[in-house]
C-alpha cells in the first residue's frame, strides 16, 4: 500500500468530498480513504486535501504531489518524517 523510496513515500488515496470535516477513515481496499470538506469543482477538494495533509503530518504544502487530480483515486507523495513513519506503521 505505501511505497517508500529515498525519504519520500507514495500512497494511494480515495477522496470522498463534501464532507462534514476532514478526517482519515481507514483501508479503502488498496487506498487510504480520506474525507475532505471542500466539493469536488475548481480543484478545491484537491487543495483542501493538499492542506489537511500538511497540516496531519507538519510538512509544507509545496512539498506533497497528487497524481490524478480529477480522480477519486489519487496517488499522494510526501517527504517521510517522523509523522508519516508513525501513520505508515498505523496502517501497515
Amino acid at each position: 500500500m505505501f511505497n517508500v523510496k529515498n525519504n519520500f513515500v507514495t500512497f494511494k488515496v480515495k477522496a470522498q468530498p463534501n464532507s462534514s470535516i476532514n478526517k482519515i477513515v481507514g483501508v479503502y481496499g488498496d487506498s487510504i480513504k480520506i474525507n475532505i470538506k471542500a466539493p469536488a469543482v475548481d480543484g478545491a477538494a484537491n487543495k483542501e486535501l493538499i492542506k489537511y495533509l500538511s497540516k496531519l503530518f507538519k510538512i509544507s504544502k509545496s512539498d506533497i504531489s497528487i497524481k490524478g487530480e480529477t480522480s477519486k483515486q489519487k496517488f499522494i507523495t510526501l517527504p517521510l518524517n517522523e509523522k508519516v513513519e508513525s501513520f505508515i506503521k498505523e496502517f501497515k
